[in-house]
């Protein structure tokens, strides 16, 4: 059998090793676009797709007040998107590993564009609920492979940029598409149309950018077998990831808590339904967190994931005081400094996990760090819906608070343990005489 290094020769640079693309009749197709070009057009695709799960959050609240469903549906509505990725990654998380990168994302982009389609012509809660459904399947096919791809793609003497840019993008664009629609919910007279349009028109020029650019993965039996709903981490990434798990849960529900929540906080806690206000709590954790991850890249990653903990307790322990208190300028300060952690942490956790797996297991290794990202994302939120109904939006989302600065506690003392058995001296070996 075939395998990705039999057709690709493999470089390593910066501690990855990377297929180098090359044409081969049958085999891999040459590429019309330059490596840099291929490179930088596949980075603002993936922004697109962040853009686009973060743009509805501040939509939600105008289609309650004009549908007038309850809130728990409000909750759904977001939730729905993190189970059908969950349940894609699953699926085919490794796909890309088997039938190349090209195919898989070409069919998310349009899938994406679908999903746009979907939203602007929804009439009720039930459609906005279908094409969310429809982006979470879109979405769980694209991350890990756009990862996979990025961390390839980048120039040979910069591979650790491919992982920090595959971290920072989905978070930079949540920001983005978050503040936008708040800006177009301001100010525009059809915010929907200018939205949800120019998502799919962005979706098809990210559809023309992959079509143009190199193949990273040559195509290998067992794709079919892949479809086999599995979770498989390669052996030399096992340890790191296991002990990244807490890490990943605190960094994922802080994005939870502003993306999927914070509206309501808006609206419930402080009674503001600015448009800008919701897309400007929900963009904040996530734009400087996109921030921090591309500024502390040359930093050590280990001290970075102790640090970032750090910030996350901080940070939430400033908003669940202005939460408590109704001073939204002390939540938004929380916002910013575990924003900051949010992004610093979960880059550089990438930057020490990538590095750990082949090519050709490389997206099967993304699609496990996102499947547990995404189940940290999305089953608190959609517990913390059930709650608003019980015990009301203020314990809940001060619970909510309490669950991420616990999570965090754990993931830094994880962090710490391991950077010092890196730092410790190796035993010296004796003869035994």
């Amino acid at each position: 059998m075939s395998t990705a290094g039999d057709a690709c020769p493999s470089v390593a640079t910066g501690g990855i090793a990377v297929a180098r693309p090359q044409s081969r009749p049958g085999r891999l197709r040459p590429a019309r676009l330059r490596p840099v070009a291929a490179f930088t057009g596949t980075a603002l695709a993936f922004v697109a797709v962040a853009l686009a799960v973060g743009a509805p959050s501040p939509l939600f609240v105008l289609y309650q007040q004009e549908w007038g469903f309850p809130s728990w549906l409000l909750t759904v509505a977001f939730a729905i998107y993190a189970v059908t990725l969950l349940i894609t990654l699953l699926v085919a998380g490794s796909l890309s590993d088997h039938i190349g990168r090209r195919p898989v994302l070409i069919g998310a982009l349009a899938l994406q564009a679908a999903a746009m389609l979907m939203f602007l012509f929804s009439k009720d809660i039930g459609a906005i609920i279908a094409a969310r459904s429809v982006q979470g399947v879109a979405t769980g096919a694209a991350m890990s492979t756009f990862t996979a791809a990025l961390v390839e793609l980048a120039p040979e003497r910069q591979k650790k940029l491919g992982a920090t840019i595959g971290s920072t993008a989905p978070v930079g664009g949540i920001a983005l598409g978050a503040f936008f629609t708040g800006l177009a919910v301001q100010f525009a007279a059809q915010p929907t149309t200018l939205v949800f349009v120019t998502l799919a028109l962005l979706f098809v020029a990210g559809i023309v950018v992959v079509a143009a650019s190199p193949e990273t993965v040559a195509p290998r039996s067992g794709a079919l077998r892949s479809l086999t709903p599995r979770l498989f981490i390669p052996r030399a990434a096992r340890g790191e990831f296991v002990a990244a798990l807490p890490l990943f849960v605190a960094t994922w529900m802080l994005a939870g808590l502003f993306i999927g929540l914070s509206p309501s906080i808006l609206h419930g806690v402080f009674h503001l339904d600015s448009g800008i206000l919701n897309g400007a709590i929900v963009a904040v954790p996530p734009a400087v967190g996109a921030v921090a991850g591309l500024l502390l890249t040359r930093a050590p990653a280990r001290t970075t994931t102790v640090w970032s903990m750090a910030a996350i307790m901080v940070g939430v322990a400033l908003a669940a005081v202005g939460i408590a208190g109704g001073i939204l300028a002390v939540l938004f300060a929380g916002a910013v400094v575990a924003g900051a952690g949010f992004g610093a942490g979960f880059s550089a956790m990438l930057r020490i996990i990538a590095p750990l797996a082949p090519n050709d297991q490389r997206a099967e290794l993304f699609a496990g760090v996102f499947l547990v990202s995404y189940l940290a994302y999305g089953i608190p939120a959609l517990a913390a819906g059930e709650l608003i109904g019980a015990i009301g939006l203020l314990p809940t989302a001060l619970g909510y608070t309490a669950a991420i600065a616990a999570a965090a506690a754990i993931a830094m003392v994880v962090q710490i343990v391991r950077l010092a058995r890196s730092a410790a001296p190796a035993e010296p070996v004796t003869s035994g005489r």
